[in-house]
């Protein structure tokens, strides 16, 4: 039985169900570290513990936030590795000591080292250089590469990355239960729509209410739409961060329209409203997959999606499922909201996606990086 020791940094409820999946492998022993059980300076998600179905361990950490850097500093990597034996380790990203610590006892040990990159070309977050040549530097000590799409890929072929190094496994969330969720709030729309306070039509955005996931171009194009359309289709934004007391006080003033701050939604809560949306707007600068989509997919619903987020390419086809839109282009945002909206084959977007994302599930995710892992840890001197 090959053993896979996946380091990453936080408990996340978007990966147990990946963790969980994997853990069924019968060829795979897996044990995840984990660098720190959350972030609580940017997310308010609980800790799924009881949903956790795999082995794993959660370093010791000291962590702070100085500006825009996320320090995060560990004890006890290499001793956590050498405990748990691996025949392959993939990594969660590069941004930490602890991942340069895993990467240094893999070479010295003679494992497989496999990253998790998720990074595109796309994204607006470019480091500076001596920040790029230390990227630089991981990446060649790396063996393999897993990636979740298109975008993430061509980001490694840049970096001249050998493309026999490169390995596909889908980004995903629990399409399940954001399926059945969503069902059962529909099924009791009436309770579900009055607790939330939801228009009865709207557009909806999921995620952190900052510059950088385009939320003031969302309420500029919303405001650029025809008074009728405004009458007929509110927003909502689901989620809470810095912009949210600018975005409530520029929305004060659009009328009419109907726009709602529903603050953090957690988990059990965001499928009720993606059951009732119309689509979800992602405008994003920069997004390095943008799971949100996967979960509006997972639901039924039309997207429109900025072309920066690394989820775009692979799971948006114009026309058929959702649109694509340029950032930062409230004119051209506008006008996908308002063609989308006014489309008699909405509903028939929404199965669209529904039958697209279910190739990027928990299962197909394992099933993917278990190939690779036997395959890499065939190749131990």
């Amino acid at each position: 039985m090959t053993r896979l020791v996946i380091l990453t940094e936080i408990i996340s409820p978007y990966r147990i169900p990946l963790f969980n999946a994997i853990a069924k492998d019968s060829g795979i022993s897996s044990h995840i570290i984990f660098l720190s059980e959350t972030d609580p300076s940017l997310r308010q998600w609980p800790i799924y513990k009881e949903e956790m179905q795999f082995s794993y361990q959660v370093l010791p950490s000291w962590r702070k936030r100085l500006g825009k850097f996320n320090v995060l500093l560990n004890r006890g990597v290499g001793g956590a590795l050498s405990h748990s034996s691996p025949d392959v380790i993939l990594c969660g990203g590069y941004n930490y000591l602890a991942s340069w610590q895993a990467l240094r006892w893999a070479r010295s040990h003679r494992i497989p080292f496999l990253l998790w990159s998720e990074s595109n070309l796309q994204d607006a977050r470019s480091g500076h250089a001596p920040v790029e040549l230390l990227k630089s530097e991981f990446l060649r000590n790396c063996n393999g590469f897993v990636v979740p799409g298109k975008s993430a890929r061509r980001y490694l072929l840049a970096h001249r990355i050998d493309e026999a190094d490169i390995f596909f496994a889908p980004n995903a969330v629990d399409n399940d239960l954001f399926d059945t969720e969503a069902l059962a709030a529909r099924q009791n729309e009436d309770e579900c729509r009055q607790d939330l306070g939801l228009p009865d039509r709207y557009f909806l955005f999921a995620g952190r209410l900052v510059r950088e996931k385009g939320v003031c171009e969302l309420l500029a194009a919303y405001e650029a739409l025809d008074a009728q359309l405004r009458r007929r289709i509110g927003l909502v934004f689901a989620g809470d961060g810095i912009y949210r007391r600018q975005l409530e006080e520029q929305a004060s003033s659009i009328v009419p329209g109907v726009i709602k701050f529903a603050g953090f939604v957690q988990r059990e809560q965001l499928a009720k409203y993606y059951a009732f949306a119309e689509m979800l707007v992602l405008p994003t600068y920069t997004d390095t997959w943008g799971l949100v989509v996967n979960e509006a997919m997972a639901c039924g619903l039309p997207v429109i999606v900025s072309r920066t987020a690394g989820c775009a390419e692979d799971l948006v086809k114009e026309g058929w499922n959702g649109l694509l839109v340029s950032p930062r282009d409230v004119a051209g945002l506008a006008l996908a909201m308002e063609s989308l909206a006014e489309r008699a084959d909405l509903s028939d977007f929404g199965a669209h996606g529904k039958q697209k994302i279910a190739e990027y599930s928990a299962q197909e995710w394992s099933a993917s990086t278990g190939r690779v892992v036997r395959k890499m840890a065939g190749t131990r001197d």
